[in-house]
């Protein structure tokens, strides 16, 4: 490729990606997400994963606000590979809350420039429990503030991954050990 093409390869590549993180108008999302009540720690409870996190075990994302711009997220997303004793991983990738969605879609990036579709498709009241997706219906994510749910809300929450047109079936349920013998929580 000559190098007078790069710059307008580029521009192409950055629209393309910025276009990608916003779903239609009828993909469900929330109306309201409290951005400062939505931050802290997640347990991954069910997902349908990413290739790279299709084993993993006691899965965590912890998302805080960046000091300099409230409207980007820094994540430190850990978890073990393969069983509870595997190999510890760490993912700290970027969420920006894009603007005029009231809290519900971020673009998340993991390496620049490249950005991923991030739809907070729902969020309890009380901010136990929340579904991320995607309008591809690709992943998906599960989560809660604590490693574990009562079967009936697991359920509830399963029903609405359905509702979103996912295959439910795809759905894996990532282990997560007691808090007591957890020996990562805090790293």
């Amino acid at each position: 490729m000559k190098l007078s093409r790069l710059p307008v390869v580029l521009l192409a590549l950055l629209g393309i990606t910025a276009c990608s993180v916003m779903p239609s108008k009828d993909f469900p999302r929330e109306d309201q997400v409290d951005i400062d009540r939505y931050m802290g720690p997640w347990y991954v409870i069910a997902h349908i994963p990413p290739s790279v996190t299709a084993d993993s075990y006691n899965s965590i994302e912890r998302y805080t606000r960046d000091a300099k711009d409230p409207n980007q997220i820094n994540v430190d997303f850990t978890y073990r590979v393969g069983d509870f004793n595997g190999e510890k991983k760490l993912k700290e990738p970027t969420g920006f809350v894009v603007p005029d969605t009231q809290g519900a879609i971020w673009a998340m990036q993991f390496f620049w420039p490249l950005k991923m579709q991030y739809v907070i498709s729902y969020v309890s009241p009380d901010y136990d429990t929340t579904i991320v997706a995607r309008e591809k219906r690709d992943y998906v994510w599960i989560m809660a503030r604590a490693p574990k749910i009562d079967e009936t809300d697991y359920q509830q929450l399963v029903k609405r991954v359905d509702d979103l047109g996912y295959d439910t079936a795809k759905l894996r349920r990532v282990p997560q050990q007691p808090l007591d013998e957890r020996d990562d929580l805090d790293q």
